[in-house]
């Protein structure tokens, strides 16, 4: 009993929680990069004259970088450890956001905002939570995991009203320029705390009775990342876990993160009220997706998956009846419903690829993610495409709507926990017969 004790009090003070903390805080940082497109889309457009089509092309290829850097940068993090992946991502993000309020045209926006800030964001982004959970913890890792994920999203809800208000109030460029302050600010704290694995301090992970000997570093990140891709292409689970993510990133960052305030000032609503409800959905997102990571921890995860899609395609059609130009209870409902469903989608995703790829699951989950951001990307692109169209968002939302319910039947489809014993191992050793040696 007294070892039962001292060992909870010893966990309780452990350093894996300091070192997701601060890997926290710099998701928390990139995060608060996501939502700018939907906030500058009109101060651009009577600035610069530019079509909506214009900034969700820069928008698009910011996320979808954002998804296709996520891999290779976990392959990185197991070649140059964690702390040097992470400094040069914050500078990224910061030189990214400071060249933009210089720009004069609309590539060089695609190029300041689209190229060097979703290289960076990609690096800070749920494939350092998966990292960080993988190496510094073997309990609670569906908790920290729902915790890390929800930082992109805390981070939208810190920053998003003050620099809604900034715009508003002053212009946009002081707004980026203290995205930049906040991303430079964040690189001591990260270079003084944040460490690559448990035996660097002579620890074991949290909740581990063994000792991990600190790997050797793994030569060939860009090959040994492709390589994982190329096992993973060849189960079945891949593709449904990036089928399902796509959607889901067309449905989150895609469609709301970008044209949701748009659509809002479309019905007459001021574009600092419709951030202020992201903001909203970014506080009800936080106790989602912590509590997602809890039941994950607990419930079959490809079960979740599919109730979490089938809320939210149900949210998606409503919207076209309570959009107005004032804040009513149904908005209010649906601000709080999408804040808990928008990223709980994350904690069981990991949890599959976590269960089919082993110790290769934050690469393969960087390439799930990358389905993730091609789905926003995608989104993003023909939201803008559709307004000008329709000149109304209405038939985006129907579509999306469809869309998630759709993502529900394929997340029934998945092969995973719960599934019978011999279809889980087949599916296993169909990777380990394909994945990389080290």
């Amino acid at each position: 009993m007294d070892d039962m004790i001292g060992r909870h009090t010893k966990d309780a003070g452990h350093r894996a929680w300091w070192v997701a903390a601060v890997a926290g805080v710099a998701i928390v940082v990139a995060g608060a990069f996501s939502t700018m497109p939907g906030i500058l889309q009109d101060p651009l457009r009577g600035e610069f004259h530019w079509s909506r089509g214009s900034i969700g092309l820069a928008a698009s290829v910011n996320m979808l970088l954002y998804g296709l850097t996520a891999p290779y940068a976990a392959a990185l993090m197991d070649r140059f450890g964690i702390r040097r992946v992470v400094v040069a991502a914050l500078a990224t993000v910061a030189a990214g956001a400071v060249l933009t309020t210089v720009m004069s045209a609309a590539w060089q926006f695609t190029l300041f905002w689209g190229f060097l800030v979703g290289l960076g964001t990609g690096s800070l982004s749920m494939t350092l939570g998966t990292t960080v959970t993988n190496r510094w913890f073997t309990a609670r890792r569906g908790l920290v995991t729902g915790i890390l994920s929800s930082g992109s999203v805390l981070g939208q809800m810190v920053f998003l009203p003050a620099l809604s208000w900034t715009i508003d109030h002053y212009d946009w460029r002081p707004a980026l320029v203290t995205l930049a302050l906040a991303a430079v600010a964040v690189t001591p704290l990260v270079h003084l705390v944040l460490r690559d694995h448990p035996a660097d301090i002579g620890r074991r992970p949290y909740g581990s009775d063994t000792f991990t000997p600190r790997p050797d570093p793994v030569p060939g990140a860009a090959r040994r990342t492709v390589t994982v891709l190329c096992g993973a292409a060849r189960t079945v689970p891949f593709w449904l876990l990036a089928a399902t993510f796509a959607i889901c990133g067309a449905s989150t960052n895609g469609i709301m993160w970008t044209h949701f305030a748009p659509a809002a000032h479309d019905h007459g609503m001021p574009v600092t009220t419709a951030s202020t409800l992201l903001a909203f959905i970014g506080v009800f997102n936080v106790a989602g997706t912590i509590l997602s990571g809890w039941l994950t921890d607990r419930r079959d995860a490809r079960r979740l998956l599919a109730v979490y899609f089938l809320l939210r395609g149900l949210l998606m059609v409503s919207l076209p009846l309570i959009m107005t130009a004032t804040v009513g209870p149904p908005m209010m409902v649906f601000v709080v419903a999408f804040g808990l469903l928008d990223l709980a989608t994350v904690p069981p995703v990991i949890a599959l690829c976590r269960t089919f790829y082993g110790e290769d699951s934050a690469i393969v989950f960087g390439w799930t993610n990358a389905a993730h951001q091609v789905g926003a990307a995608s989104a993003s692109f023909l939201g803008g495409v559709a307004r000008d169209t329709f000149g109304s968002y209405d038939p985006v939302w129907l579509a999306l709507g469809a869309a998630c319910a759709s993502a529900a039947l394929l997340s029934l489809c998945i092969r995973a926990h719960g599934a019978p014993a011999d279809t889980v191992e087949a599916d296993e050793k169909t990777y380990a017969s394909s994945a990389p040696r080290r």
